[in-house]
């Protein structure tokens, strides 16, 4: 792949990720409105993976405190407050993992990134968070497995290009009554497992095909893409420590807009 479309889809994929925009809408976006030829799944993941990076390194004490608590729900201690966060952080991995399974299977992925289907999940997103973020009764002060499970249902929305990620996350935790803050914070974590999982099996078939090129393309885009999220992960939490998600709201109207018209004109 030429190295201007790496460029390019990192810095998209880095800015975006957590962002409550959708990141994989607008990399799905970018080959159906360039031209270009598709990037694959597997240049998507590899800049999912710098993201990762990027959300390990500006969440390293709650990453840290997560992996203490993995040992520690092992070693049969579930009552410790990093086993808790660590028991929810697989509570709320699962419902993903099995859709996601559910829709390799069924091998309808492909037919989801459309321009259609990306401009109305965009449009329907930008509505659910707004509601929730002006409705939102907040007082939630523990992340409960309750809380866990519902947020992990949402996060099968972000299978949907265009939906979300970050987006029907924060839009389900401000819904549960969580700060927008810690909203985006728990948006982030869910992130870590969510991602590691799409990695390693990604990483498997590459190495398995064994194509250096692809590897090396890979590299280039997760690296950028780390640089590009470290960014975004910054300015989001400094933002939302006075605005509101209304930004996000109306960016998503409009994106969702010009592309619900370009798919019916």
């Amino acid at each position: 792949m030429p190295t201007i479309d790496l460029f390019i889809l990192a810095i998209v994929q880095g800015v975006t990720e957590f962002l409550p925009i959708s990141s994989s809408g607008h990399l799905a976006l970018y080959p159906l409105l360039t031209g270009r030829a598709d990037q694959g799944l597997e240049i998507d993941v590899a800049v999912h993976v710098g993201s990762l990076a990027a959300v390990l390194l500006y969440f390293r004490a709650d990453a840290m405190a997560a992996l203490r608590g993995g040992f520690r729900l092992i070693g049969g201690d579930r009552g410790h407050g990093e086993a808790k966060l660590a028991l929810a952080l697989v509570v709320a991995t699962i419902p993903v993992v099995i859709a996601g399974f559910a829709l390799s299977l069924s091998g309808m992925g492909g037919a989801l990134r459309s321009i259609a289907v990306i401009g109305w999940a965009t449009l329907i997103g930008a509505v659910l968070l707004w509601l929730a973020d002006r409705r939102a009764a907040t007082g939630a002060d523990e992340w409960r497995m309750t809380d866990a499970l519902l947020m992990g249902l949402a996060q099968c929305f972000a299978l949907i290009p265009g939906m979300s990620r970050s987006g029907v996350t924060m839009t389900a935790a401000r819904a549960l009554g969580f700060e927008r803050r810690e909203a985006a914070r728990l948006s982030m974590l869910m992130s870590i497992p969510t991602i590691i999982a799409a990695g390693v099996l990604i990483a498997r078939d590459i190495m398995k095909d064994g194509d250096v090129a692809l590897g090396a393309d890979a590299a280039l885009a997760a690296f950028l893409a780390f640089a590009a999220a470290w960014a975004s992960i910054a300015f989001l939490m400094r933002m939302l420590a006075t605005w509101s998600m209304t930004p996000f709201v109306i960016y998503r109207l409009a994106l969702g807009a010009i592309l619900v018209i370009l798919a019916y004109t």
